[in-house]
């Protein structure tokens, strides 16, 4: 059974940075594309950022530039660090292994 959990989120003020990360079990993300999404309230969900199996990435439009996905092997961990956030960053994010969905984890971007 695969297993999500996103960590990293929290508050920040615009043109500072987050490390969010999406630890997994059950599945090797070494193994999988795993991408990153992001609704904000009254939007629809976003891709972020993805990662491939071979370990090429992909990112938004609306964030190209700013976020960096890489992924650790030895703790099946993804990670994605967006830097100069600002305020239209603030939503929930995601990560998916495998058609299966972590909880989600906040940011808040405010001054």
């Amino acid at each position: 059974q695969v297993q999500l959990v996103e960590s990293g989120g929290g508050l920040v003020q615009p043109g500072g940075s987050l490390r969010l990360s999406c630890a997994a079990s059950g599945r090797a993300v070494s193994s999988e594309n795993v991408p990153w999404y992001r609704q904000a309230p009254g939007k629809g969900r976003e891709l972020v950022a993805v990662i491939g199996h071979l370990g090429t990435t992909l990112y938004g439009d609306s964030v190209k530039g700013r976020p960096t996905i890489s992924r650790d092997n030895a703790t099946n961990t993804v990670h994605l660090q967006i830097n100069n956030l600002k305020p239209d960053d603030a939503a929930l994010y995601y990560c998916n292994v495998d058609m299966h969905w972590g909880k989600w984890t906040q940011v808040t971007v405010t001054s």
